[in-house]
């Protein structure tokens, strides 16, 4: 479910500006993946589009503390990137493009899948110090004391999952690598 993501990771990280190891990174991207395909479950949100999203929501960033414009930026960048490497239905494609354009200032949405995307995000806050609060979770299952535990305690660890290295062939914790937050 990773594994084909790979050829877009490319492309993103051909263009990322910032550490890949830093706060807003491939580590982040990888969480709010298996965050949001954990929700999925629970929400039926669209996951073609959750997957999309952990990847392309952060991909524009220009620093790592205040980029308030970060979103529709990424919003753009996808655009860019439909029909070569997104190969989504009119449908999903606007619903990725409105859950990247509107992370950065919005709280909640009426799609589910959209506050899905917003909350497998918010669910990683941990990386920087912040708990993330359910009154700022838009679905029922992030705010679950189950799920706000279980994607805390990985934000907080800083958790890179395995399939990060073997499927996406980008080694975090190999010599070269700064090991942020631990």
């Amino acid at each position: 479910m990773v594994h084909d993501l790979f050829p877009l990771v490319q492309v993103v990280l051909r263009e990322y500006t910032l550490p890949w190891d830093g706060d807003h990174g491939v580590a982040h991207w990888a969480r709010v993946l298996e965050n949001g395909l954990r929700l999925a479950e629970m929400t039926g949100a669209n996951v073609e589009v959750v997957r999309h999203f952990a990847l392309i929501h952060d991909s524009r960033r220009v620093n790592e503390v205040s980029d308030p414009d970060h979103g529709p930026r990424a919003a753009a960048f996808a655009h860019g990137l439909r029909g070569v490497l997104l190969q989504l239905s009119d449908a999903d494609f606007r619903l990725l493009h409105r859950a990247c354009e509107g992370h950065t200032h919005e709280i909640s949405h009426p799609n589910v899948t959209i506050q899905t995307c917003w909350d497998a995000d918010r669910l990683d806050l941990g990386r920087v110090g912040v708990t993330p609060h359910a009154s700022r979770l838009g679905t029922a299952a992030a705010r679950s004391r189950e799920v706000l535990a279980w994607a805390d305690g990985r934000a907080t660890f800083g958790v890179v999952p395995d399939w990060v290295a073997t499927d996406w062939r980008i080694d975090l914790r190999g010599p070269g690598w700064a090991r942020s937050g631990r």
